[in-house]
This record gives C-alpha cells, structure tokens and sequence, in this order.
C-alpha cells in the first residue's frame, strides 16, 4: 500500500484529503504545518508527499527545500497544493524539484489523476534505472578481463624470468625487474579502483540518496588543492617546466576526494597525449556563478565522435581504450561533476589543442 503525507493547514482540506486518499486504498497520514511534516517525513519515508504552499512558520517551499537536502528524502515525488497559480510561483516551485503543482480548488479526478501519474512516471523510471545497471554489469563483465590482462601479463612474464634464471641475473636487473612489477601492479590497482569508481558512479545516477550526499560536500581551497596535485603529476612526468598554473580561489560543493580524483585524471590525461616542450594549462576564475576551470593541453586531442561518446558504456569498449587510451578517466571526472551539479565540456582540435571546461557549484 502507497504511504502518502499530506502537509496542509487547513484542518478540513487536511481530512478532506485523507479520506478521499484512504478510499481510493492509499495509507494516508497528516501533518498540520510544514514544521511538523519535515519530521514525519523523515520518520516514515513516504511514497508520495502532498503539501500546501501557504503555512506559517515554514511554507512549502521551506519544506521541500530542507527534505531535497537529505538523502533519504530527496527523491520523494512532491506535489504541491496551492490557491497560488502565478507562473513565477509554479516556477519557483518546479525549480526547487517539486514533480507537480495542483492549484486550489480542484477535483478529486484530478488529484488522483496527478498521484497516479507520478506514481507511473516513479515505476517507468526504476525500470530504466534496473536495465542501465544490467547494462552495467554486462559491459563491466565483457570488458574487465582484457583491460587488466595488460599488466598482470607485465608481472606474469617479469616474475617468470626471476624465478627461472635468478642464479644467472646480476642484482642491478633483478632491481630493474621488480621496478617493473611495482608498475605493472600499480597500474593494475589503478584499473581496479577506475572500475569499481565507475561502476559506483553509474548506479549513483539512479540513486537519489547518493546522488543528495554530493552534494553535501564541500571544498574550501580548490586553488590550492588543483595546484598541488598538478604540480605533482607534472614532477611525476618529468615535465614540471610545461605547467602553466593561474588559479583563483573560491569554496565550491564539491568534495575534496572527488575533486583530487577528477584533477589527477584531467591533467594525467593533458600530460600522457601531449609531447614534453608543449603547455599543459590550467586557469581558474571564481565569479557570482560559480567556479569555472580550464585544463588545456597541445596534444593528439579528440575527435568530435571520440567526444560524444563519453557519456555511459562505451569507455568500456575494448576498440576505444586502444585507441584513446584515457576513455574511463574522462568518464568518471564527467561523472564525478555532474553528480555534483556541475557542468562538464570538451573542445578539440585533434593534432593541435584540447581545452576541458569545469564549472563547479559556489558554495
């Protein structure tokens, strides 16, 4: 049976409500104010909330606004009931992520009418959100076995010749050997870590109480945080003197773990496709609006085709890992800012500039 809130005021719409609701076999309960019912919503998870714009003390736009923020109410269909019917209330209302707006006085067809199609719209969706995570599995499972088999094929053969002519080996290539496995392991951990991040990332869209915690994170210091981790993987790729850093400061919603990982894949990526002597770029500006950060290098770049498809499986594609090479690194920094709030763009100019685009949520 639906579990269905009604937030609203007025004691005779209020039980007017429940009975019409409970007579057509929904679990109907109540709350008289706005206060009241963030509380019963929180306490009994309904499957559906109706709720009055007009309440003292908080209105429904204060009551949405505070259930949105947390996980386990976020994604809760609300409908609000109002006799205001102003455009700018209705897109003031919508804005705030509310599924539909009844304006008083309305029908009891019409009620149920909006029940029922939230309700179907909640069913449609849970299905496509079911067959996007089989697809998941599916081209993890596909993929996975050929995309690790490169540097566990790198320890295999390494270790093979160390326990066969280790008698014969001086220990300046046995050094030079177990260099060689600590690569090819951490290059295996890596993978490991990108799918299961990916993977995570992928059944977070369809998840509205992970999708809610993102944003719930914040970061203080991005300049410094984007200038650390830049200036390290440049030291790593022995091209320090190709960084180009011109940063500004601004506290983004964006948590600091998620915004290293997408920084190490963006600049790994800028520094692995572009020749030593060329810049890697990276400009930040903080406005009104948000914090906007460009990661550009002089590169092989991507084509436009190479481009559209970063969107869900194909990184997993065994025909564009070889010939891009950086696919799940990009898909998961696009992930990782969109899951965020943020916007995430590239432009490329195959052979001669590729210019990512960042623009993170102020705080």
């Amino acid at each position: 049976m639906k579990k269905i809130l009604v937030i609203e005021d007025s004691l005779s719409i209020r039980e007017s409500t429940i009975d019409l609701l409970r007579l057509h076999g929904f679990d109907a309960i109540a709350a008289e104010n706005g206060k009241q019912g963030i509380q019963i919503a929180q306490t009994y998870l309904p499957n559906l909330i109706l709720c009055d714009v007009m309440m003292p003390e908080i209105d429904g736009y204060g009551v949405l606004t505070a259930l949105r923020k947390h996980p386990k109410t976020a994604a809760i269909p609300f409908i609000f009931i109002t006799a205001r019917s102003a455009k700018a209330d209705v897109r003031q209302g919508m804005e705030l992520g509310a599924d539909d707006y009844l304006t008083k006085p309305y029908t009891a067809e019409e009620l149920l009418k909006a029940i029922t199609s939230r309700f179907e719209k909640q069913s449609v969706l849970q299905t496509q959100s079911q067959r996007q995570l089989d697809d998941l599995r599916n081209s993890i499972a596909m993929s996975l076995p050929h995309e690790l088999r490169t540097p566990l094929h790198g320890i295999m053969g390494l270790a093979e010749v160390l326990m066969e002519d280790h008698q014969h080996i001086s220990s300046a290539e046995i050094y030079e050997m177990a260099q060689g496995i600590h690569q090819s392991a951490e290059r295996l951990y890596r993978l490991i870590q990108n799918f299961l991040l990916y993977a995570e990332l992928e059944m977070t869209l369809y998840d509205s109480e992970r999708q809610a915690a993102y944003t719930s994170y914040e970061t203080h210091y991005p300049q410094v945080l984007i200038a650390n981790i830049a200036t390290k993987i440049a030291e790593q790729a022995n091209r320090t003197k190709d960084l180009r850093l011109n940063l500004q400061n601004q506290a983004i919603r964006f948590g600091d773990i998620h915004l290293k990982k997408v920084i190490e894949e963006l600049v790994s990526n800028a520094f692995k496709f572009s020749e030593a002597d060329t810049p890697v770029t990276l400009t930040s500006m903080a406005t009104d609006t948000g914090y906007t950060l460009y990661i550009s290098d002089r590169g092989r770049g991507m084509t436009a085709q190479q481009i559209a498809q970063l969107g869900a499986y194909v990184q997993f594609e065994r025909d564009f890992y070889e010939q891009q090479g950086s696919g799940l690194g990009i898909a998961i920094a696009k992930r990782l800012v969109e899951l965020h709030k943020g916007q995430f763009s590239i432009d490329s100019d195959p052979g001669h500039q590729t210019i990512v685009c960042l623009k993170l949520q102020p705080i």
